[in-house]
């Protein structure tokens, strides 16, 4: 992991964040709800984006001691945590409506991160990782997060199939792959879910046939975040008998004979990253490219996602801080019946709530991702509490922050709407808050 640069971040820009570069808003309607401004306070109001937010996070400006994130974090965590920031300010929050309008997958920017260690966060030096601990990658996910959370989503996926690489590759497999994905010279995705088996993952059909020193894949998956963009898919396969323990897990390359695309998915959120089927018609995969052995996949992909888990709620942490510092400087220069909306005591209580919420849901997404890189044996359920609690409740966070900015919060101008598209699919992947509750409470009936 490098260390922080000794160079000062420059200013904010005399234009307003929120504004779109070469347009002129001095003379256009204000938006439904505004009601009357004060003087002067409209170009105040387009601080409302995202490059606003993450240097807020930076502490350019006063952020309150009772939400600070670097909180009972070490002098090291501290470090990286501020690299992570600073990286999100400049190089993530000015482009972030751009992506999303235009839906561009960020590779240049990805591999910057890549530069300071995010290619491979907690996998080993060896082959290109940082080595560093799970708790240190939520707290580096939930700063990159309040920059753009749609591309650090894509980055904890990524970061994830190289940890499996990694983890239960042999040798062979992690000097093949790791570094180059480390790098992000090459880009992954992870292939679990199908058309048929979302949160019965165990119910897969994609098939692989033995033949000689290779597979025969045959079947689909759906939603695959980065499909057709990616270099190396990470599949999870049936080898063997109904159930989980007739899964595998293949390494596939792009490239492939066999291996195709389904066009590009539309979607609410996360435009940053394509989402596409994957396809398989008689794709042919060399038995080298088996991660652990036949009949392993289904765990490997289970520990995978119990680190999933704790990426996607950390994300979810940073988009859900970005919109409560936005709530607050809105709240704060926004006057309605002649006082700023800051001196209406409903807006204040509401504003507590949100974050005490945000406070309690980091403590239990770094609760969990200590058990989880301590092995403790109830790693896999708080992970489960942890992604449960913390994306529901960042979810309503982020909502309530744009319920605050009224009719300016449902203009693409302002960025708390984009976190609020981009956090609500978090309570449906790396298993939904449905399934993450049925773990929950089998965990507790079993006990």
């Amino acid at each position: 992991m490098q260390r922080p640069g000794q160079g000062r971040l420059p200013s904010l820009p005399p234009r307003p964040g929120g504004r779109r570069r070469g347009q002129d808003y001095s003379s256009q309607p204000a938006p439904p709800g505004a009601g009357n401004r004060a003087p002067g306070t409209m170009a105040v109001a387009w601080r409302a984006a995202p490059r606003a937010a993450a240097r807020l996070l930076m502490g350019r400006r006063g952020i309150a001691s009772c939400i600070d994130p670097s909180t009972g974090l070490t002098e090291d965590q501290k470090e990286f945590q501020k690299v992570a920031l600073d990286f999100a300010a400049k190089e993530m929050a000015p482009h972030m409506a751009e992506w999303d309008e235009k839906e561009i997958f960020p590779v240049e920017t990805m591999r910057k991160a890549a530069q300071l260690g995010f290619g491979g966060i907690y996998v080993k030096p060896d082959v290109g990782g940082s080595g560093l601990s799970r708790l240190d990658t939520s707290i580096i996910f939930e700063a990159l997060s309040t920059g753009c959370t749609s591309t650090t989503a894509y980055m904890s996926i990524h970061n994830m199939c190289v940890w499996m690489i990694d983890t239960f590759g042999s040798e062979e497999q992690r000097r093949r792959f790791c570094p180059s994905l480390c790098s992000m010279e090459k880009f992954a995705s992870y292939c679990l879910t199908e058309p048929g088996s979302g949160s019965d993952a165990a119910s897969l059909l994609t098939s692989a046939q033995r033949k000689g020193d290779t597979y025969v894949l045959n079947g689909s998956k759906a939603f695959i975040s980065g499909g057709g963009d990616t270099d190396v898919y990470v599949v999870m396969c049936r080898t063997g008998g109904p159930g989980p323990k007739g899964i595998s897990c293949l390494v596939l390359e792009k490239g492939m004979p066999g291996l195709s695309f389904g066009k590009k998915e539309k979607k609410v959120g996360w435009n940053s990253q394509p989402t596409r089927a994957v396809i398989f018609e008689d794709c042919v995969v060399p038995v080298g490219n088996r991660l652990g052995a036949e009949g392993q996949g289904f765990s490997i992909a289970m520990q995978g996602l119990n680190g999933g888990r704790i990426n996607i709620a950390s994300c979810s942490l940073g988009a859900a801080h970005a919109s409560v510092l936005l709530a607050q400087e809105h709240l704060t220069v926004r006057k309605q019946f002649g006082e700023p909306l800051a001196s209406n005591q409903y807006l204040q209580f509401r504003l507590a709530e949100m974050a005490t919420r945000l406070v309690a849901a980091r403590l239990m997404v770094r609760n969990a991702a200590r058990a989880l890189q301590d092995g403790r044996e109830d790693a896999a359920v708080l992970c489960s509490m942890a992604k449960l609690f913390a994306t529901d409740e960042c979810f309503g966070i982020c909502n309530q922050a744009l319920q605050m900015h009224g009719g300016y919060g449902y203009l693409k101008d302002y960025a708390v709407q984009q976190f609020v598209r981009d956090i609500r699919v978090h309570q449906i992947l790396e298993g939904t808050n449905e399934v993450m509750r049925m773990i929950v409470a089998r965990n507790l009936l079993q006990g």
